[in-house]
């Protein structure tokens, strides 16, 4: 399922006057390349990667999400398919990833929005866990901690411990720990153990 196949999200969020954080539709694909393109200097990892996420098959369907200000799309959040290997059984969890501004509305707050954003949506379907690499400076203060220290193990040795981070939702139990298994997507475009702006 793409996210212009997945249902109509009702629950648009205004932020401020002149924007709000909607579910992405297929028209705003092109845009949300740009806004990936902008926000990572022009890496093709970012924007390629979020392509091949959305028609991936996988347990759980893509969430993705942008902020609209003034009609124009300039931050974008993908939420994507990943498992943890728990010794009770395998879990259906999901990635934050990528989370981008374009430059000219960085600091303003649309990536915290755009995070809390995707993490209600991930609760709301019951999602017991999303986790990210990233900033811990960032992700801290937004709901995220350091997975080791939660119990979990990184896929890779090429994360650097403090980037490894997760946030437990409302459908987490205590024995859920084990060892987080990203999307082969991450590994195809190389985009495991390596850092980005974040907003």
């Amino acid at each position: 399922m793409t996210s212009h196949d997945a249902p109509a999200d009702s629950r648009i969020a205004p932020v401020a006057p002149g924007w709000v954080i909607r579910r992405e539709t297929a028209d705003d694909h092109r845009d949300v390349r740009e806004v990936h393109a902008r926000a990572f200097g022009g890496d093709e990892r970012i924007p390629g990667r979020v392509g091949a996420l959305r028609v991936a098959e996988a347990a759980l369907a893509p969430q993705s999400f942008v902020a609209v200000v003034d009609g124009r799309v300039v931050g974008h959040v993908l939420l994507s398919a990943a498992r943890l290997d728990a010794p009770r059984r395998i879990v259906d969890v999901l990635s934050l990833s990528p989370l981008g501004v374009v430059p000219d509305f960085q600091g303003r707050g649309i990536g915290t929005r755009l995070v809390a954003h995707a993490l209600e949506a991930a609760d709301r379907e019951g999602v017991p866990l999303v986790f990210l690499e990233g900033s811990p400076a960032y992700y801290g203060t937004r709901g995220f901690e350091g997975a080791g220290a939660a119990g979990f193990r990184s896929p890779s040795p090429r994360i650097p411990e403090a980037a490894f981070q997760v946030a437990r939702l409302s459908a987490y139990g205590p024995w859920m720990t084990g060892t987080f298994v990203c999307s082969e997507i991450f590994w195809a475009f190389d985009c495991v153990g390596l850092s980005g702006p974040e907003e």
